[in-house]
């Protein structure tokens, strides 16, 4: 009579013992991966933020003193040499919020029209180079902005030197981020939304605007925030274009210009002062607590305005 040994494991058990070890190991496998990977973010993460906590504790230690100052915040730097303890850097952040407010209205319905083209209605040819178009504006640089602006401006129409004349390069650099930060976020969008809409009757452009543009509402404002904090800190548009004046200044069509990067420059040749290097550490971090305030605002404005789930 043949038949298995008696000791001899049945065969189903061996067959599961396999089945189990060859699903454990892909899984240790995976869980290993993930380890590394996770340690990996980590540590990039913190090589990332060694040099921002770097940058931000050298000018809050070195400016922090001048922005205590209440003058700080109500004069200007008018009959204030380098030598000079101090002054006021009120004018400059009123030019530099004015001038970001031109540059704004002007970049941000056109940054966003575009956006809304490109994604709802853009085919063919004019969608392909308007496309094109936006990514050789994304890699302009600053100073290539200003001098087709000063060629333009200045050299063609034979007009003077001016805030809004800087504000026209700005807005060149503005729109590019604009349009892509906008353009993703609609893609974002569901298309579910837009066919529920259609479904009902809703003609295309106010599905647009009542649903699209509303549920993208936050990432838009997000964009144009980036694109904000993308212009108020350039120079090279403001130095071909606006130059700086330490006195009060409302008009943009007229005469010099005052904004915070501007102030920074004006006492670059004597950093050697302590003066001198106070205020422009003192300046740099107006700038930077400038930014920081249009953000917080502009969240908050993204947070009410959003759609609600």
């Amino acid at each position: 009579m043949t038949g298995d040994s008696p000791t001899s494991p049945p065969p189903s058990n061996r067959s599961g013992n396999e089945a189990l070890r060859e699903m454990s190991n892909p899984h240790r496998g995976r869980a290993i991966k993930d380890l590394i990977a996770r340690i990996a973010m980590w540590v990039s993460f913190f090589v990332a933020m060694v040099p921002l906590a770097w940058i931000l504790w050298t000018v809050v230690s070195k400016g922090i003193h001048l922005l205590l100052s209440a003058t700080w915040w109500t004069g200007n730097q008018r009959n204030i040499n380098s030598s000079d303890v101090g002054g006021g850097a009120r004018h400059a952040i009123e030019g530099t919020l004015m001038m970001a407010g031109v540059t704004a209205l002007i970049a941000v319905p056109i940054g966003i029209l575009t956006a809304v083209y490109l994604v709802e209605y853009g085919r063919g040819g004019l969608a392909r180079a308007i496309s094109f178009m936006v990514d050789i504006l994304s890699g302009v640089p600053s100073i290539v902005a200003a001098l087709f602006i000063y060629a333009v401006w200045v050299t063609t129409f034979g007009l003077d030197r001016s805030g809004f004349a800087a504000a026209l390069a700005l807005v060149l650099l503005m729109i590019p981020v604009i349009v892509r930060s906008t353009e993703e976020m609609l893609k974002l969008v569901p298309n579910e939304l837009r066919e529920a809409a259609y479904a009902l009757g809703v003609p295309k452009w106010v599905t647009i605007v009542k649903i699209v543009l509303r549920t993208a509402f936050s990432g838009i404002v997000t964009g144009v925030l980036l694109g904000l904090a993308r212009i108020m800190g350039e120079t090279a548009p403001l130095l071909i274009l606006a130059p700086y004046t330490k006195n009060f200044q409302h008009d943009l069509f007229n005469g010099n210009f005052p904004t915070l990067p501007m102030m920074i420059n004006q006492d670059r040749g004597d950093f050697a002062l302590a003066s001198a290097a106070a205020r422009m550490w003192g300046t740099a971090l107006t700038l930077i607590l400038l930014v920081l305030l249009l953000n917080i605002i502009g969240r908050v404005i993204a947070h009410f305005g959003s759609v609600k789930k």
